[in-house]
This record gives C-alpha cells, structure tokens and sequence, in this order.
C-alpha cells in the first residue's frame, strides 16, 4: 500500500511529538531523580537518642580572696611608700599562715592625684547686677596610691583567720570568699561518666520495653556546668577586732553536673 505524502508528513509530526515527550519525560526524571538523591541522601538509618546526667557533690578546698592597700600622702613617693609598707606586712603574714608565693598576685598598682577645689580669698567687686562669687580652681592637695591582690589560700579552713587578719593590718575592699575545688578536672570527668552510664541505663531498659536491639553508637554529646561556688560576704574589718577569736566561714558543697545524648542505631 502506497503512503500518501499527506499521511507521511503527518506521521512526522507524531514521531516528532513522541519524541519530544520522551526526551521531556526523560529529561524530568533524571533532573528531580538527582534532587531526591540530594535531599534524601543515603539512605537513613534508625536511630534513638538518650539523654544521661551526672553529678559529683565536693567540698572546696581552696579560697579565693582579693582586697586593696590605700594610702594617701603628699607626694607620690611617700603614698606609695606607706602602701609598700603595708604591703610588706601583709606577705609577712601569709608566709606565717603558710600561704605559697605563687598564690599571692599583684593585679593592679597605680596612684591618683587628690584634688580640691579652693576659692580664691579676693573679694570681688559688686556691680550693678549683685556681687559675683569668688572664683576658684582645683589644686592639687595629696596622691592616693592603690595596690590590688589576689590570693589562693589552700587550706582552706584557715579562710576566716586570714582575712580576718588582713583587716587588722589595715587593707580595705577585702572581699571574698570564693570556695572551689582544686582537682576539678578529675570531678568533672567522673560526673561525665555517671552521665554517661545514666544514659546508658535508660538505652537499655527502653530497648528492652520496645523489643528492639541496639547497635552501635553513632553520636555523643555533652553540655557540662562548673561548679556554683559559694561567695561570703565582704568583710570591712579594722584593727579593733584583731583580738577577737577567728571567724569559722562555712564552705557548703559545690556540686560539678554534666548532660550528655547519645544516640544508637536500631538493629
């Protein structure tokens, strides 16, 4: 049978419309195929996450304490000098309390010229509007020198001796307190594994409860806290209570946590 040149061009155009349709399909299948592949990715495993806390409760065994020598005079020289002598009392002490060298840090020294304002004694003349004040200027009347220190006493249950006498020898702004715990690093590490093994525990009782196996670990986590430090309150002490008996500072507990998540795969 003899094809018609009318029936072969319009069989052209339906070859060419099927194919058109086919690269097309084709086309979008490879095309949103890949963006599957991007937004799934390898194929996900099942998981299930556990979270675990830890704590360790310790009594500090070391003090932090700061406080400031000041002294006022009318030369530098001679108010640094007064601080210095202060200063030497105050190491004198430590020592016979038994508190280290490297525990005792200058954090600051430094001097401020003292000011006064002083009117000058020339009357001045009244004119037509009152009598204007006299005028006056700020000079310079003294120097105030300041030395801070801070301090790490290891013993600390003689806290309240010694801060009771840095008062007596005469520093000012003492302040502290503030009670830690030497080897932290150690509490923290033993608070991480009781975290640890509180995850653990519940992974298992929930994996028993479900009837599923857990497989391997595939993430860790964990989100630990430092210890709350117990402050006292600031001590203003002057030498009239250097006869008194020793204040006792209640050190209390700090307590070191740690949060950890641990996340199996479901066999």
């Amino acid at each position: 049978m003899e094809i018609l040149p009318e029936q072969k061009i319009k069989m052209y155009k339906v070859l060419k419309i099927a194919l058109v349709v086919f690269l097309a399909i084709a086309a979008a299948n490879l095309l949103f195929g890949d963006m599957s592949d991007v937004r799934g990715g390898s194929k996900q495993e099942n998981t299930i996450t556990f979270s675990g806390h830890g704590e360790v409760n310790a009594v500090p065994d070391i003090a932090n304490v700061s406080f400031t020598i000041t002294k006022e005079a009318k030369t530098v020289k001679a108010a640094q000098e007064n601080v210095a002598l202060i200063e030497k009392n105050v190491l004198s002490m430590l020592k016979i309390n038994k508190v280290e060298e490297k525990d005792i840090k200058a954090t600051n020294a430094s001097f401020n010229p003292k000011y006064e304002y002083v009117y000058d004694r020339q009357t001045m003349p009244c004119n037509q509007y009152g009598c204007p004040p006299n005028p006056g200027k700020n000079v310079i009347t003294g120097y105030v020198a300041y030395e801070n220190i801070s301090l790490k006493i290891r013993n600390a249950d003689d806290t309240g001796k010694i801060m009771q006498e840095l008062g007596a020898l005469g520093v000012s702004d003492l302040s502290g307190p503030n009670f830690t715990v030497d080897k932290e690093d150690d509490l923290k590490a033993l608070a991480r594994k009781n975290a640890i093994e509180d995850a653990k525990t519940k992974a298992k009782s929930l994996a028993k409860d479900l009837g599923v196996r857990l497989g391997k670990i595939t993430s860790f986590s964990e989100n630990g806290s430092s210890p709350m430090p117990m402050y006292a309150k600031t001590m203003m002490l002057d030498s009239g209570v250097s006869s008194a008996a020793p204040a006792v500072l209640p050190k209390g507990e700090n307590t070191i946590t740690s949060d950890v998540s641990i996340t199996y795969e479901l066999r």
